[in-house]
């Protein structure tokens, strides 16, 4: 049984059970469902993973995060007008200027499973280029935005939005804190990141 389906109580099915050196070496590879082999990407390019069954456990999820970071009275960067009504009852101080910010609250396009990366457009960080936004990421998503690749994310993106396609599209891959950061991250805008994923399928 696969480490996602015994966190999350999931059955194993018999293909499950069969190691991979006693399958045939021309039988097909066993291909992981698109949840878990997220889970498993996201958390080796170091995110920090909350799964939560209803909106009660989000809440309470988000609560959490912002007492361990002491964000609690602190300013946070929101460009998502839907974040702002569907978390009202925190009371967060929002701010646009980023110099004034602890961390960044968003959603994002799509959940990518290949590469354990966020797809993000204009929608959630305007014109902005990601090394100019906060370090700190907190992410709201639903299981319902898996897609196996970028590029069938792209094509979610085009479908969703065919009177105006968003701009600054681009993925956060590396989940490090910068003291984490190695010679494979250089270059890129690493941040530290949580995502608080809802069970919505």
């Amino acid at each position: 049984m696969s480490l996602f389906r015994k966190i999350f109580g999931l059955k194993s099915t018999p293909e499950d059970n069969i190691k991979s050196e006693q399958r045939g070496k021309y039988m097909p590879e066993i291909k992981l469902p698109v949840d878990e082999q997220f889970t498993i990407n996201f958390k080796a390019n170091g995110g920090k993973f909350l799964y939560c069954e209803n909106m009660q456990e989000v809440k309470s999820s988000l609560k959490s995060i912002l007492i361990e970071n002491n964000w609690e009275n602190d300013k946070v960067l929101m460009f998502d007008s839907q974040l702002v009504d569907l978390f009202k009852d925190f009371k967060l101080e929002q701010t646009k200027r980023i110099s004034e910010s602890s961390f960044f609250f968003s959603t994002c396009e799509y959940l990518i499973s290949d590469d354990g990366s966020l797809l993000i457009s204009s929608n959630q960080i305007a014109e902005k280029k990601l090394k100019e936004l906060p370090d700190n990421f907190v992410i709201y998503a639903t299981t319902s935005q898996f897609v196996q690749t970028i590029g069938e994310g792209l094509r979610g993106i085009k479908g969703k939005n065919r009177e105006k396609i968003p701009t600054n599209i681009t993925t956060i891959k590396h989940f490090k804190t910068i003291e984490d950061k190695d010679f494979l991250t250089y270059g890129s805008s690493s941040k530290n990141l949580y995502l608080l994923l809802l069970e919505d399928l």
